[in-house]
């Protein structure tokens, strides 16, 4: 590894810090190096709140050392006015001579734009350092501005016999196949991703909160089908506590202030339609957790980019079978006395 890749892995290190905060923003890290030595890091931690590169320049103690330095930047900074003002114009306000990056930004805001105003401005810029690994970091960015669709990760629980659920069971709460330290990592991805996903039939079986307890971090967007308005109103997706969007035939009379419904044909294209309207909302990323038809529909129509899928140790012998996926297991691990299974379906 040369020194630049050294200071973009370093970058990319300080960007995921920002993992599951900086929607709809990508996650972006900054480091500042001058005569071999780091004198200023900085990673974009919320939308709407200073760039890795503010944050990299601002922690710098001898501001003289710029006009000498190269500035590391895991992501082409912007030149465009948002929430906050062009970064390419704060690296031209401080003279800094060299910026080395990790991967273009694909959005139509930025999309090079920012890579010509500092190579018109006379300042040595080099690309494409770590590009790959810049660019996996925000697949979940680079999905919704190059496919207009959120990144889709499908996860579900099986027991060793291929069952999602049993047939009949007592009370209307969740029967737990896995551990409780894979429980714990599933409430620490919802924590990572903008939206989660459910069906009717979850939603009606579960009653689940579809939010975050045993990790710290934002709840998700709710988002719920409910094609025939089945759901009773005191369930708890229907609670006011977190922003919750309804795909229905039609829209309720009793939906609250944090609940909006979207109109679906169900006879056609479902997880297109679905997607089409999660882009018009800004839904960057989506964990779809159930259930097996919800799921299903989103492998068939192959919209997905990521599958997660539990093994816990024991059977129903009968129940409502898994999702089928054909697609070759690209990881393994083990979480206690269950298996993680993960699945990628990238082009």
């Amino acid at each position: 590894m040369n020194n630049h890749e050294h200071y973009i892995a370093r970058c990319i290190e300080l960007a995921k810090n920002g993992f599951g905060t900086t929607y709809p923003n990508p996650m972006v890290g900054s480091v500042i190096v001058y005569e071999d030595e780091i004198i200023g890091e900085g990673w974009h931690r919320k939308a709407g709140e200073s760039h890795a590169e503010v944050n990299a320049i601002r922690s710098v103690k001898d501001k003289s050392k710029l006009e000498k330095a190269t500035i590391y930047v895991s992501l082409e900074p912007c030149s465009h006015f948002g929430k906050t003002p062009p970064c390419c114009d704060l690296i031209l306000e401080n003279k800094i001579p060299n910026v080395v990056i990790g991967t273009v930004d694909s959005n139509i805001k930025v999309a090079g734009n920012g890579i010509k105003r500092l190579k018109e401005a006379g300042t040595n810029v080099i690309v494409g350092v770590l590009e790959k690994e810049c660019y996996e970091l925000n697949q979940r960015f680079f999905t919704y501005h190059e496919k207009k669709r959120p990144y889709i990760i499908l996860k579900w629980v099986e027991t060793q016999d291929g069952f999602i659920a049993p047939l009949e069971k007592e009370e209307q709460k969740p029967v737990w196949i896995t551990n409780s330290n894979s429980r714990q990592l599933v409430h620490k991805w919802r924590t990572e991703e903008q939206a989660i996903l459910v069906g009717t039939q979850t939603v009606i079986d579960d009653n689940p909160q579809l939010n975050v307890r045993d990790w710290n971090g934002n709840n998700p967007i709710r988002i719920v089908m409910d094609q025939n308005n089945r759901i009773p109103k005191t369930a708890h997706v229907f609670d006011n506590q977190t922003k919750t969007i309804v795909f229905s035939r039609e829209k309720r009379t009793d939906s609250g202030e944090n609940i909006i419904f979207e109109i679906l044909d169900f006879q056609q294209n479902i997880a297109q339609q679905i997607v089409e309207r999660l882009y018009e909302h800004q839904i960057q990323s989506v964990i779809i957790e159930g259930g097996a038809q919800t799921l299903q529909t989103f492998i068939d129509a192959a919209i997905w980019d990521e599958a997660r899928v539990f093994i816990g140790n024991n059977k129903f012998e009968k129940g409502l079978k898994a999702p089928l996926l054909n697609k070759t297991l690209s990881k393994k691990e083990k979480i206690g006395t269950d298996e993680l299974l993960i699945f990628r379906n990238y082009d």
